[in-house]
């Protein structure tokens, strides 16, 4: 089988990997579009899907910017709508102001919606990032049906500009061999 059935096979059953003999074909794509997101609060039109609507304009004048009012303990949460093993998240910071809002802001992932799911396990903490850029975090596989941003610990806006999440469903396995004949 070619890479290029492969891909096409890979792309209909809604898969990001298989293994055909000795070649490994993996494909990062965004799994955050399919899924549901909520925040903490809203302010103004800073609805949450904005953060998964596959734009990375940094503006928030542009409309593509979730915001969430200055609450003590911001967050934003996506369910992914099953469990996957989560390679990594890449956010994008606002640009237009503001860029230290996002400092110290935690990327936590897990299967628990206690404390709105805050409080699964923590795959990385935002030191800083730069006004409009937008950073790759490796989560090295956590498992998880729920991707949240927190900051902790002090009241602000959370602002996110864009969220990919790229990872593998789990219960899926990908075919071997030649299980799959094309005809």
């Amino acid at each position: 089988m070619t890479s290029s059935v492969v891909f096409v096979l890979l792309a209909v059953l809604g898969q990001t990997s298989a293994k055909f003999g000795e070649i490994i074909l993996l494909i990062d794509t965004n799994i955050a579009r399919g899924g549901n997101v909520i925040q903490s609060s809203l302010f103004g039109n800073g609805v949450p899907e904005r953060a998964i609507d596959g734009n990375r304009t940094s503006d928030l004048g542009q409309g593509s910017c979730s915001i969430t009012q200055a609450d003590l303990k911001p967050w934003w949460r996506l369910d992914l709508m099953k469990t996957y093993q989560i390679n990594n998240v890449t956010i994008t910071n606002r640009g237009d102001c503001c860029p230290e809002r996002i400092n110290g802001a935690e990327i936590r992932i897990g299967n628990s919606l206690y404390d709105n799911g805050n409080d699964n396990p923590r795959c990385a903490v935002i030191s800083s990032m730069a006004a409009g850029t937008s950073q790759t975090f490796m989560c090295n596989r956590m498992e998880g049906h729920y991707v949240n941003i927190v900051i902790p610990g002090r009241q602000e806006y959370l602002t996110l500009c864009e969220v990919e999440v790229t990872g593998q469903a789990l219960g899926i396995t990908a075919p071997t061999g030649d299980s799959y004949h094309l005809t």
